[in-house]
């Protein structure tokens, strides 16, 4: 899978290049928190640069696959302004939920304006998401073994319905998530990195369940 930038020169009139920008930011994230909380072992990812960072990428077709369909689905919402929040929430074994990353995600203006016409800023706020994302595992506890993850996408019942007749034909149906895995134990709050711009406003934090430890 390449995480190379998306052909943006017919669109740099609208909006939609920051919303390109930013899903290839979160496919980029998911890869690089799966490497980092050691979901996989290190030998399936393969060291890439995003935004001239350092940044690993697992190689497995059914997860990069899995990747795709869900960025695709939250490009789709974000493109409807009902993108809300996306986690990567991280289960133990016996599926309670341990670990949060969270990207929440403000409304997007539908026009380039300001100085930022090629968004050099707009990737150097990304680029600095993906350096603290990379130092994350030093501000949290060891996971256990035995480990999964699954996705969470907030947005709008009407956005969700909408993006799930879509997503049936392609058969990646998006489910109600089972409020088990969406509620986590006494959670300590790990901030990471916020910014707030003409063309997106984002933060990113994780939640970390004090039975962990």
């Amino acid at each position: 899978m390449s995480v190379e930038p998306r052909n943006t020169q017919l669109s740099l009139e609208t909006g939609s290049v920051s919303i390109d920008i930013l899903c290839e930011f979160l496919e980029v994230a998911i890869h690089s928190i799966l490497y980092l909380r050691d979901l996989y072992p290190r030998g399936v990812f393969e060291k890439r640069k995003k935004y001239n960072v350092p940044v690993q990428m697992c190689l497995h077709p059914h997860v990069c696959q899995y990747v795709v369909n869900i960025v695709d689905s939250a490009h789709n919402m974000n493109q409807l302004n009902q993108l809300e929040k996306i986690s990567v929430v991280i289960l133990g074994p016996d599926r309670q939920p341990l670990e949060r990353f969270i990207i929440e995600i403000g409304q997007h203006s539908d026009h380039l304006k300001g100085d930022d016409r090629y968004l050099y800023q707009l990737e150097e706020s990304l680029r600095a998401f993906l350096l603290k994302l990379n130092v994350s595992d030093a501000l949290l506890q060891p996971l256990p073994k035995d480990c999964s993850w699954t996705v969470q996408i907030e947005t709008t019942e009407s956005a969700a319905n909408s993006i799930n007749d879509k997503q049936m034909v392609q058969g990646f149906p998006w489910v109600k998530a089972d409020q088990r895995e969406t509620t986590l134990v006494e959670p300590n709050i790990v901030p990471l990195k916020a910014v707030s711009s003409d063309y997106m406003k984002m933060q990113m934090f994780v939640e970390e369940s004090s039975m962990k430890s």
